[in-house]
């Protein structure tokens, strides 16, 4: 873990390097104090030298000036330094979230995921930064205090030796409960961050149905247990401080004692006592530093032990090594014995068998749960098949570039999400490099322009979270409005009218007709009406594909199909 964390250095290695610098020089600041002190008390002052005495005052004077100076950068660009690695982790953490299929979304909560980017890694920042400059400080400040305390007095730096490793061994052993508590901490936060993320999204349901009591009851229920989380790590770091400051407070008592001894016995002087009680100070300094080292070292890498977590979630839906991209696209699609499940056990889809020429269009009829729309999200491979085979223009799915595959391949889904942003950044989402007349066309074909002209500022008008400041209509045609601008030779349309009214449906499915002309269609619909002229109709439910074959076959066949039609248009219409 402490070399995945380490490599992040590296493309800052230059400002990594002056941050060390500069805290060499620090630790060296604080080691001359007590010896140029030292000697100003014994070889000047004695002698009645007082001018070089407030000579080498000045000087230190001097070294602390230099010192503030080297104290600022590290102070402000040592955290810059974190911020760049924090930033560089988020965008990979990003980047990788971008790659994980739909699989892993359909088990992960939103806020467990914004938790894991944005908190976790928050507090890898002052690890970043403080870390191996605590590090650094400290083993040179130790190093070189015990040097020069054993020079000073063999027998007071032997004292010291023997207490070091005492207060080293408690350290260590509270440092693991620490651990443990900080992680406790880091999945409570992403609890509460989850719970909070789903009451807002749904404060409109919630409402409805009377629920803010419960919502609440809820929330209070994840604060309790993330506030019982935090005072157990705070419990232990007031265990871990407060052991560790009276070890250190030990440290001094025993140093003055044995070294009152000393001076009874002749053996030592007071100047000197004082110059290695300075030095105490001096080699306490970094053992106070490193417990907070330690503190932060436990929260921070936690939180990178949770990055590097989400970080060897693997996509199970990459590239082949010999993918190539989809070109010259006819749109010829086949589904040969696909098998699918989402969870082990749970099968969804069995041995389905499909054909559909290039430029015909295909409907997908049938109750809710017979693995409609889950058949359409295979072609752009959202999900990878258990079994079998779908390929385009006989190029199996798999051996296409991922890219050049959903380029291919346009969606209007029946769940509708807008960005929160203007109507002209989301109908653009279509094609990003479209112009401000293609995007106004694509408006135009899907009836929403005359809408968005009648709104306060037009095509920047803000949607809202969601959309939510449009109805449920111009929601869906501004999303079928992106796919006019995308304008893929095959078409998904999952429901892609389900929120209009009869009027504006009835423009859309003629807009629908002329997109659709020379592509290839899949239409999932429960509408019937919409699809009565499709080339082939598919009856699926949970056994499979039931029936096949045009509107008026199936009607003449007096099958499902006949059945689920006079069940929405009775005696009405005979087919």
């Amino acid at each position: 873990m402490i070399r995945k964390f380490i490599r992040y250095y590296k493309p800052h290695w230059k400002l990594f390097a002056a941050d060390m610098i500069c805290a060499l020089m620090i630790a060296v600041v604080d080691l001359l104090f007590p010896m140029a002190s030292r000697y100003a008390m014994q070889q000047l002052l004695p002698e009645n030298a007082f001018g070089a005495f407030f000579g080498v005052m000045g000087a230190l004077v001097a070294a602390y000036l230099i010192r503030a100076g080297f104290q600022y950068f590290v102070n402000y660009w040592g955290h810059v330094l974190g911020v760049h690695m924090e930033a560089d982790m988020r965008r990979e953490l990003f980047a990788h979230l971008q790659t994980l299929p739909f699989k892993f979304y359909d088990k992960n909560r939103t806020g467990h995921l914004m938790s894991r980017v944005v908190n976790d890694l928050f507090e890898v920042v002052e690890l970043a930064h403080h870390g191996p400059e605590d590090l650094f400080i400290s083993f040179l400040t130790l190093v070189g205090a015990l040097g020069i305390m054993l020079a000073i007095r063999w027998e007071l730096g032997l004292l010291i030796l023997i207490l070091v490793p005492l207060i080293v061994a408690f350290a260590c052993w509270r440092r693991k409960r620490m651990s443990a508590a900080s992680r406790k901490v880091k999945e409570r936060i992403a609890g509460i961050n989850a719970d909070i993320e789903s009451s807002i999204s749904g404060v409109r349901v919630a409402r409805a149905f009377h629920n803010e009591a419960y919502e609440m009851e809820k929330f209070n229920r994840g604060n309790e247990e993330y506030r019982y989380a935090k005072r157990g790590f705070y419990r232990e770091m007031g265990i871990f401080m407060s052991g560790l400051d009276f070890l250190t407070s030990i440290m001094n008592v025993a140093v003055i004692a044995f070294g009152g001894y000393l001076i009874m016995r002749g053996r030592f002087d007071y100047i000197d006592l004082i110059t290695f009680s300075l030095y105490v100070g001096t080699f306490l300094q970094p053992i106070r530093r490193l417990s907070s080292f330690m503190e932060q070292y436990t929260v921070g890498m936690a939180g990178f032990q949770r990055f590097q977590e989400l970080l060897a979630v693997e996509p199970d839906i990459t590239d082949a090594p010999d993918a190539h991209d989809l070109v010259n696209v006819r749109g010829e699609v086949d589904f040969r014995d696909v098998t699918f499940s989402y969870d082990e056990g749970v099968r969804v889809l069995s041995g389905i068998n499909l054909h559909i020429p290039a430029g015909q269009t295909l409907a997908l009829v049938g109750p809710s749960g017979g693995g409609k729309s889950t058949l359409c999200h295979l072609v752009p491979r959202f999900y990878e098949l258990e079994g079998g085979q779908i390929t385009i223009d006989g190029q199996d799915i798999r051996g296409l570039t991922l890219g050049s595959l959903r380029e291919s391949v346009g969606i209007v889904q029946q769940d509708v999400l807008l960005f929160a942003g203007t109507i002209l950044e989301n109908i653009r989402y279509g094609r990003i490099t479209a112009t401000d007349e293609e995007v106004v066309e694509a408006a135009k074909k899907a009836e929403i322009h005359e809408d968005i002209l009648q709104m306060p500022n037009g095509y920047q008008t803000y949607v809202g979270e969601r959309g939510i400041m449009l109805s449920g209509g111009q929601k869906q045609r501004v999303s079928i409005a992106r796919i006019f601008l995308k304008n893929p030779p095959i078409l998904i349309l999952d429901e892609a009218t389900s929120a209009l009214d009869t009027i504006t449906e009835a423009h859309i499915q003629e807009a629908f007709d002329k997109l659709s002309q020379g592509r290839t269609t899949l239409v999932i619909a429960h509408r019937l009406s919409t699809i009565r002229g499709a080339d082939q109709i598919a009856f699926i439910d949970a056994s499979g594909i039931r029936e096949l074959g045009s509107h008026e076959e199936l009607m003449e066949r007096d099958g499902a199909y006949a059945r689920l039609y006079r069940m929405q248009f009775g005696s009405r219409e005979e087919g």
